[in-house]
């Protein structure tokens, strides 16, 4: 088997169906073109590394209907935990992230065409928004499943997803889109433009796009059943409603909140970008990347839950009395409130995201590679919270009409506005990045490959709260302002080279200097032995780490009501509320990471890949599992009461949760794939076997949960695609999720394995114009039932929530 066929097995996966080019030269010319493999900074002839890749086309994605990076890498077998995404609606802020091997979405490094990009969302972000990037620049996808901060520096600890746009276009591409579910709802549509041409010796590519996702209500999907609420909209004293004359009774209704919470979420995406390549003479070309793109999102959830504690001494004695035992009377009552008559909770985003790359790169006399690149990106965001509830201005007005508050009755909308008891949530936040990098890339005569650099990064975030939420008169939790920045200096070393004729190793270093909390030094070793021209094995040995981010660093103090058990039995809710708190003190996480595996080309058509992985994450950054330092503390461990502030008998009023590098992570697994192509069809089973996920002492492997996600042992992406004739194309995908395990509140319960079918076909109607329709989904598979789960009684960022949905677009080029 030639060298580049192997080089092409090399790659984990071939969903895109697509064909990869690994070397050209001009007809009557010996010059081989050298290109950069994502994972490598050495300019080679080959694509043969060590470390397993995964590459998605673009005509794999828009023949599955994909219309976001976001949904194309969550589908992976790769991705696990939870993945923020379209269904995500409860606390997202309407960010999409991956999240690879499930060790956390702030350990998987996002590239654009090999160059960083900014952290996105609502401000000061640890992660890439995903909406940020559009569809329809992208030429690729490449996801190296391996550890690489000696080659990126941090946050490559799961591995990296590079973003490859299209360049050298001419002519032009217009596509519309759009789908519905079988339901009727949860209408998407968008289109986009690409026009590419030769301008002053160069090529210069412009593009636009615009998507619309619809919503969809979560009590329109019969697997939804009704929320049970203990706030309701009459209201209750004490846990109990008023019936009038003095007289209270236990509650005995409750509110569905299901109604006005979305299963889908709204959002508009705009975006324009344009790149320009040209050669300014034999030796350099230059290239410049520009990219805007807007995001208005939107979720809702049910109207706000209020909770207020009142002082008995300003409430009339025909509310207090019925609470009066043994002739005591508390000092406070809790008064507790669905505010429907305020509205649904509608939270809103419109954020801004810009990116400008410039980068020179050249060749010398002996055929070395040399690059600069100036890269800078900023986010700015603004969102809101409309129907939101000032519990300072609801006590005075309790107070001040108690025959109202009480009656159970509907609130006239004057009495909330006349006082500001409602009001609108508005918060700014942003990210900037800045990044000077210079490298050189040769290779020898004798075939020996290295590259070294040299980078400047510059980070900086900050959120501002409503001021009303900063001073802790919202009835959602107190949170303070967050804004902070720290700049790192790098330096990286890289070598490739042969030390027998089918054996050859692979070596890297990097040293990064933080301003924050000083240096930090990894590597990595790989090999890759051609055992014969149809087989090679290949490892990779590395470390890595993940400097704190700035919201780790310099975060506000911010509240959370989390489920919690108390063992004093103080406090009877389920949600307490714990101070969440940041530390400028943190240390980088660090972490080893070993893959071992082979690539076989069994026949022509047929190949397969077999890999096993391993990374262990140790000062992992966390926080301490506040229950389990409550019953330490109970059972009279004084350290435990101290690390969580809890004070003499079980007083949970201070209760806090500090950031700190005491965690830990150890996952490990197998990726297996097996393509076969053939004259018109093409089959590509991907398949990752997880055989451990441990955090924090907690053995998660095989299981689901509400807060962290699944963790699924077996999941599988099936591809078939199938050429009719020249022109008329059918692809079939299937995604098979295995059955996992949970328990909530020591009751146990387990999930069926999941199947999603998929159907798409695709017809050239002639050169120009090609149309595209399908479904996906197309049993209606419904979610599994998971208790504890996030929303809608299970976890929609693992299972569909939407149903069927009916796609269709149609291409034209000229």
């Amino acid at each position: 088997m030639k060298k580049s066929t192997l080089g092409l097995a090399v790659i984990a996966a071939f969903p895109m169906f697509s064909s990869v080019q690994v070397v050209a030269a001009e007809d009557g010319a010996n010059a081989i073109e050298k290109i950069q493999v994502t994972g490598s900074r050495i300019n080679r002839t080959d694509m043969e590394t060590a470390s397993p890749i995964t590459i998605i086309g673009d005509d794999f994605i828009a023949k599955s209907g994909y219309t976001s990076v976001a949904d194309v890498l969550s589908n992976q077998p790769s991705a696990a935990g939870i993945s923020l995404g379209g269904s995500s609606n409860n606390g997202s802020g309407g960010s999409a992230t991956v999240n690879l091997r499930g060790m956390g979405a702030q350990r998987t490094l996002v590239l654009l065409n090999g160059r960083r990009m900014v952290s996105s969302g609502t401000g000061a972000d640890s992660s890439v928004d995903l909406n940020t990037i559009p569809v329809a620049m992208i030429k690729s996808i490449e996801i190296l499943k391996d550890g690489a901060s000696a080659v990126y520096g941090s946050d490559a600890i799961a591995g990296v997803v590079n973003i490859i746009t299209k360049k050298d276009f001419e002519g032009t591409e217009l596509n519309i889109e759009g789908s519905r579910t079988t339901k009727a709802d949860g209408n998407n549509y968008g289109f986009s433009i690409l026009h590419g041409m030769q301008v002053a010796d160069g090529n210069l590519v412009v593009g636009a796009q615009f998507s619309s996702r619809g919503e969809v209500i979560q009590s329109d999907r019969s697997f939804v059943e009704p929320g049970q609420s203990s706030f309701i909209p009459e209201g209750t004293l004490g846990g109990k409603t008023y019936e009038g004359n003095g007289v209270f009774q236990d509650r005995t209704t409750s509110y569905d909140f299901t109604t006005s919470s979305y299963a889908q979420t709204p959002n508009d995406l705009y975006s324009v970008f344009t790149s320009y390549d040209t050669e300014l003479d034999s030796d350099t070309t230059l290239n410049v990347d520009l990219m805007y793109t807007r995001r208005d999102s939107t979720q809702q959830l049910a109207p706000q839950p209020a909770s207020v504690d009142l002082q008995t001494a300003n409430l009339d004695t025909v509310y207090t009395s019925a609470f009066v035992e043994d002739g005591t009377l508390a000092d406070t009552l809790e008064y507790r409130r669905r505010m429907v008559d305020a509205g649904p909770r509608i939270y809103e985003q419109e954020t801004d995201t810009y990116r400008a790359s410039v980068a020179l790169q050249g060749t010398l006399d002996n055929d070395a590679s040399w690059d600069i690149s100036a890269t800078y990106g900023r986010n700015d965001s603004k969102d809101s919270v409309q129907n939101s509830i000032n519990a300072s201005r609801v006590e005075e007005s309790i107070y001040a009409n108690q025959d109202i508050w009480f009656s159970g009755d509907s609130l006239d909308s004057n009495l909330l506005t006349s006082n500001d008891s409602i009001y609108t949530e508005q918060n700014e936040g942003g990210n900037e990045q800045f990044i000077l990098s210079a490298g050189y890339s040769n290779v020898t005569e004798n075939d020996i490959g290295y590259a070294i650099g040299v980078e400047n990064r510059y980070e900086s975030g900050f959120y501002t709260p409503d001021l009303i939420t900063q001073l802790g008169e919202s009835t959602a939790a107190q949170q303070d302002p967050t804004e902070g920045d720290y700049s790192v200096q790098s330096v990286y070393f890289e070598t490739s080279m042969p030390v027998f004729e089918t054996v050859t190793l692979e070596g890297a270093a990097r040293y990064d200097n933080y301003s924050t909390f000083g240096g930090e030094t990894t590597w990595k070793l790989g090999a890759t032995w051609n055992v014969t021209d149809e087989f090679m094995v290949r490892s990779v040995l590395a470390t890595g780490f993940r400097a704190p981010n700035v919201a780790e660093l310099f975060g506000g103090n911010s509240g959370s009501y989390d489920y919690l058990a108390d063992p004093w039995g103080n406090e009877q809710d389920a949600q307490i509320l714990v101070n969440y708190t940041s530390d400028p003190d943190l240390q980088a996480e660090e972490s080893r990471s070993f893959t071992f595996g082979m690539v076989w080309e069994v026949t022509d058509g047929l190949s397969t890949t077999l890999d096993y992985w391993k990374f262990d994450i140790t000062n992992a950054i966390t926080r301490l599992d506040v229950q389990n330092e409550m019953n330490n503390c109970f059972s009279g461990d004084a350290e435990s009461c101290s690390s969580v502030n809890i004070t003499q008998g079980g007083d949970l009023s201070n209760l806090s949760s500090a950031l700190t590098n005491v965690g830990a992570q150890e996952t490990s697994g197998v990726d297996w794939n097996i393509s076969y192509s053939a004259d018109n069809y093409r089959i590509n089973l991907d398949t990752t076997y997880l055989l451990e996920f441990e955090q924090d002492d907690i053995d998660y492997t095989g299981t689901i949960d509400g807060n962290v996600g699944g963790y699924s042992k077996v999941k599988s992406n099936l591809s078939v695609s199938y050429d009719i004739t020249d022109a008329f194309n059918v692809l079939y995908n299937a995604r098979f999720l295995r059955g996992m395990d949970g328990d909530y509140y020591g009751e146990s319960f387990s999930t069926d394995n999941v199947i999603y079918h998929d159907i798409s076909m695709s017809y050239n109607i002639n050169d120009a114009l090609r149309v595209t329709g399908g479904m996906n989904n197309i049993f209606d598979k419904e979610p599994e039932e998971v208790l504890g789960g996030n929303d809608m009684g299970t976890v929609p960022e693992i299972y569909d929530v939407v149903g069927s949905r009916v796609f269709a677009s149609v291409n034209y080029k000229f």
